[in-house]
This record gives structure tokens, C-alpha cells and sequence, in this order.
């Protein structure tokens, strides 16, 4: 298959242009470390293609285009807390600028070493600090993005106050690439904490875990980041507190049970997924959804490895192999996501209507 690399936005956007008059389908990526992550799956009444195995990859492509040249560093405004960069900039680039300036952009995502800022944003990827920062969707501030017109669309701005048109730029976060390519990326940034440390605590019962994650959301503590994983064995709370030192020591006296461990552990956490799938070609990792006050329910019934960001709402279930794809419980993704479903196929037709885009990328059927 080929490959094309554009240099420039406006490369991009004639690549895509020029493939999309010849229809020819398109894998649209920046590296593509990602593959195996948005529910990838290949219905043949949608997409006209053999249903694949369970490996998580897109539908063939005639042709791929890649954004990994694309790795700018545009503007960068540390007193106004803002950065603009390309979107084949590697992520781990993007966290390095940021340190140097005593900054950061915590989405904290895993693959931080293969993934593009790109594919960080179109794969709506998040870390453990979550709670406290929020997703992509509360970082940015404005987007560049080439559609298959050949056109280069800009959205938002390049400071925090200006978000006029920012409707544009969520429509690409989480897309996984299925309506446009995302050519270029401003984020509000922040400031890093004065002080930092990482609590851990053991359990023997997913309950006990989570009866202790009620009791600290419950007191004046408002972590940066609150997990739970059941790996290596049992079930460890882990807990991260960031601001003053006094803030920091309020932490160590009202979790005195807690053992303190370096906060290097959170890349343990952050690769965790990136890792477990390299182990396990056939596996797949499934995202669930549920109130803080059900996470203790759906987390016991789990037998496999998870990460449940526990002040958030979400469990992060890994399978070695058959993963269960969460909009076939019942059997008709339509009648699982409702209104949803039918406003993502108008937006897509919308921006795709010959389906040329990471075709199944999204759901098997967008």
C-alpha cells in the first residue's frame, strides 16, 4: 500500500483531495500506534468488506497518509499559557518543550513515545489525571484540520479566551480520523505543581478498595488522580496528591495508612494498556461507563486485568483475546447509542459521504 507523507497542512490537505477524486479509500494516521483502540469492526452490510478477526485493524486502504512530518512547533506563549503545535509532533516532544518552561499538558496518554499529538487527540486519549484536568475537550482551544475538499478548516483560536467555533475542533476529538485530518493543534497548558506525591494503598476485595476511594472523595482531599488496578494481584488504590507543600503533607497525615511510592509508578499505569496489548495480539481493551456508585458492582464482576479511573467513572477492562465489544450487549449498536448513533452517521456523511476515511475505524460502522 502506499504512503504518502505530507510536509505541510497544505500538502495534507491536497493529498487527501487527490485520493478522495480518485476514491480511493484512506488510512489516516500519524503513526499509527493506536490501531488496535477505538472498537474496530468490520460489519459487511455497512462496509462492503470481509468481516475481519478480532485483531482491532481497519478496513483496507487503498492508500495510507500519514502526518508524522508534520511535527512543528508553531507558537509558544508560556506567559499566556498557550501552545501551538503540528500534528505529527511527537507527544513526548510536545511533554519536553512544556517541562523546560516548568508546564504541562497532564492528558498523561499511554504509547507517549509513538504517539503523534494527533493521534492523541482523535483517539480522545486520557490519563489518571483526568479528575482534576479533564480530557482534550478542556485543553483545546483551536484546530487546524484538512478535509477531503482540499480544504484547511480553522477553529477556535490561539488564546484561552477566544473559543469561538470550538464546536468544530470537538467534532475531531475522539473521531479516530473518520471525517478529517487533524493538521494542527492549540492547547491551553498549566502550570506544574510545586509538589507531588503518590499514596498506594492494598486491598484484598475490589469493595474494600473502593469503600476507600468513597471515604477520600467524600473528605475536603481532592486529588489529581485516583486509580484502581487489580494487577499485579489484589487490588491497589493509588492516589496522587499535587499543589503546596502544605497541601501535599495535609495528604500524608489524612492517609497514614497509605505507603508513599515515587510518582513513577503513574507511568507504570499510563503503559499499562500500550504493554498489555503488545503482549497479547488477539486482545482488545474495552472501555465501561457507570456511576462512581456502581464502579465497585462492575468492577467484581470482572476476572480479567483493569484500570478504573475510580473519580471518574470509567474501567478499562483488558482481554487477552475475544473482547467482548461493548455495543454488542444487546446487540444493535443503534438502539445502544439512540440519538447518538444517528447524529454521528449525518455528521459523517457530512464530511465523508463516500466512507473513504478509516473506514470502520469507529464502531465497525462509521
Amino acid at each position: 500500500m502506499q504512503t504518502v507523507r505530507p510536509a505541510s497542512p497544505e500538502q495534507l490537505a491536497e493529498a487527501l483531495c487527490a485520493a478522495a477524486a480518485d476514491r480511493r479509500s484512506i488510512l489516516l494516521g500519524g503513526c499509527f500506534s493506536k490501531d488496535r483502540l477505538g472498537q474496530v469492526r468490520q460489519p459487511p452490510e455497512r462496509l462492503a468488506e470481509p468481516r475481519a478477526a478480532a485483531s482491532g485493524q481497519a478496513c483496507p486502504a487503498d492508500i495510507a497518509i500519514s502526518t508524522c512530518v508534520m511535527n512543528r512547533l508553531l507558537r509558544y506563549d508560556p506567559r499566556d499559557l498557550t501552545i501551538g503545535v503540528e500534528a505529527g509532533m511527537a507527544w513526548a516532544d510536545l511533554e519536553r518543550i512544556l517541562s523546560e518552561r516548568g508546564q504541562m499538558l497532564p492528558l498523561d496518554p499511554g504509547w507517549a513515545v509513538e504517539s503523534t499529538v494527533g493521534g492523541v487527540v482523535a483517539a480522545n486519549l486520557s490519563g489518571p489525571r483526568r479528575r482534576l484536568y479533564g480530557t482534550a475537550r478542556d485543553m483545546i482551544i483551536g484546530m487546524t484540520f484538512a478535509t477531503l475538499e482540499g480544504k484547511l478548516v480553522q477553529s477556535g483560536g490561539n488564546v484561552v479566551k477566544n473559543v469561538a467555533g470550538l464546536d468544530m475542533a470537538k467534532l475531531m476529538i475522539g473521531s479516530f480520523g473518520t471525517l478529517a485530518a487533524i493538521a494542527a493543534v492549540n492547547f491551553k497548558v498549566f502550570p506544574v505543581p510545586a509538589e507531588s506525591r503518590t499514596f498506594v494503598m492494598d486491598f484484598e476485595t475490589v469493595a474494600e478498595a473502593f469503600a476507600e476511594r468513597d471515604r477520600i472523595l467524600q473528605s475536603a482531599l481532592q486529588p489529581a488522580a485516583i486509580d484502581i488496578v487489580n494487577w499485579p494481584r489484589g487490588y491497589r488504590l493509588l492516589i496522587r496528591a499535587a499543589g503546596s507543600a502544605k497541601v501535599v503533607e495535609r495528604y500524608a497525615r489524612e492517609l497514614a495508612r497509605a505507603r508513599i511510592e515515587d510518582d513513577s509508578v503513574w507511568e507504570e499505569v499510563r503503559e499499562f494498556t500500550a504493554r498489555f496489548l503488545a503482549r497479547n495480539p488477539e486482545g482488545g481493551v474495552v472501555p465501561m461507563i457507570s456511576k462512581l456508585s456502581e464502579m465497585a458492582a462492575l468492577g467484581e464482576k470482572l476476572e480479567v486485568p483493569f484500570v478504573a479511573r475510580a473519580g471518574s467513572g470509567v474501567i478499562y477492562a483488558h482481554y487477552a483475546e475475544n473482547p467482548p465489544a461493548p455495543f454488542e450487549f444487546g446487540g444493535d449498536l443503534a438502539g445502544d447509542l439512540g440519538g447518538d448513533f444517528a447524529m454521528m452517521t449525518k455528521v459523517k456523511e457530512m464530511f465523508d459521504p463516500e466512507r473513504l476515511l478509516n473506514r470502520g475505524r469507529l464502531y465497525g460502522h462509521i
